[in-house]
């Protein structure tokens, strides 16, 4: 594994609270001036003002930050990331008054990716298409990303889906079994595809995902129906994930509250009661502000979640459709100045806690002694750029256990 000495940083900025951060803690970032990062075989073995990690320090290899700030490695918790095609002509209309249910009922939507995806499946395409959109997170400082299936809505595609997250890559990817994101195009039935999905995929999905999730919404998958489907990932070992609140409140929350989900996503939709319901738990909010922008959703009521105490985390939700964005700095900027969020709030909800929500933040999402050396070098001496420069060039370098990207 790699060893490595940064040194000369600007400032060094790291979450500070205990995980999952909420509550106070999700505000907490220590800010260290003059600061060195010490990597040993892959792990940080000292980090803070340089004159404490250098002293009594072997030869380690050089990289010079000049000043530059330095932040964990972003944590990105939500990403459709592998798919066949693209929804341009989508965007295109949606720009001139369609509406996304609209286009969903005009076959587009899903159903769109959906073809797109198994003939990408079937020509072996998929793991280069992954490979090169994983690219385009990591030069934007993403270390760790989510990836779901729920593309393919067969067997074989699903499993062609997983199978390309579960590879080896640059970057580290945690595979999610989206099997129940939309019925597939062969059922007539909700009830009968899941039975398929169960029955058929899922035994060998669940040696190739960590987690399960489902698309609680209408069009899609009702709560009886998500929990089936959940209750049964659980029963395979996986881990609980679910899009909920999209568009209107249908249960979700709570379904997620019952089942002791990990997480559940969206929420533009959600109301005080569900508020309350996530403070109260230890589900975390997971927000996606690029779908918001894209789909021109209500705003989700990050406000209110931070100041009760939820579990607060933001992804990019990067797909072909509702957000073709894979900048977790974009989705900072717009949580800062779209969801009154600061930036010390983003940076946590972007590193410690997206890591609590994939079940690594014991060792990623922190610049500390014993994590993993995944480091983002800014291109600017204040760490609050990587948020406040919207859509810029912020990211100098990339380092995912001590090694450059």
């Amino acid at each position: 594994m790699p060893s490595l000495l940064i040194d000369h940083i600007g400032r060094l900025a790291t979450p500070a609270g205990a995980a999952p951060a909420r509550g106070p803690d999700l505000a907490r970032v220590d800010v260290i001036e003059d600061a060195a990062i010490a990597i040993v075989d892959g792990k940080i073995a000292a980090a803070g003002p340089r004159e404490q990690v250098l002293a009594g320090l072997g030869d380690l290899p050089l990289h010079d930050a000049e000043g530059r700030a330095a932040i964990p490695g972003l944590v990105d918790c939500h990403t459709h990331a592998v798919f066949g095609g693209d929804r341009a002509g989508e965007f295109d209309l949606r720009a001139q008054g369609a509406g996304y249910e609209q286009i969903h009922a005009a076959g587009g939507g899903i159903a769109a990716s959906v073809a797109a995806t198994r003939a990408a499946a079937a020509d072996g395409l998929l793991p280069g298409i992954l490979e090169r959109h994983l690219g385009w997170m990591a030069a934007g400082g993403t270390t760790i990303a989510e990836v779901k299936s729920g593309y393919g809505l067969d067997r074989d595609a699903e499993l062609a889906m997983l199978r390309a997250a579960a590879a080896p890559h640059a970057i580290e990817v945690s595979p999610t079994f989206l099997g129940a994101h939309a019925v597939g195009p062969e059922w007539d039935d909700a009830d009968a595809y899941l039975d398929f999905v169960i029955e058929d995929v899922l035994p060998e999905a669940s040696a190739l995902a960590e987690a399960a999730d489902v698309f609680l919404e209408r069009g899609a998958f009702d709560r009886a129906q998500a929990g089936r489907y959940l209750r049964a990932a659980a029963a395979h070992g996986l881990a609980l994930r679910m899009h909920a609140d999209q568009f209107s409140e249908a249960g979700g929350i709570d379904l997620a509250v019952e089942l002791g989900a990990r997480s559940v996503d969206h929420l533009e939709a959600t109301g005080p009661a569900g508020v309350e319901a996530l403070a109260s738990s230890g589900v975390a909010a997971v927000l996606l502000p690029a779908c918001m922008v894209t789909l021109d959703l209500p705003r989700p009521p990050a406000r209110d979640l931070a100041d009760r105490g939820a579990i607060v985390a933001l992804a990019t939700d990067f797909n072909p459709g509702s957000a073709f964005c894979q900048s977790l700095p974009v989705v900072m900027s717009l949580a800062c100045t779209l969801l009154r969020m600061s930036p010390a709030e983003a940076l946590v909800a972007s590193t410690v806690n997206p890591a609590w929500v994939l079940e690594r933040h014991d060792r990623v999402g922190r610049v500390a002694p014993g994590y993993d050396g995944d480091v983002v070098l800014l291109d600017a001496d204040d760490w609050r750029h990587v948020a406040y420069h919207l859509g810029g060039p912020v990211v100098s370098a990339v380092f995912k256990g001590g090694r450059r990207l």
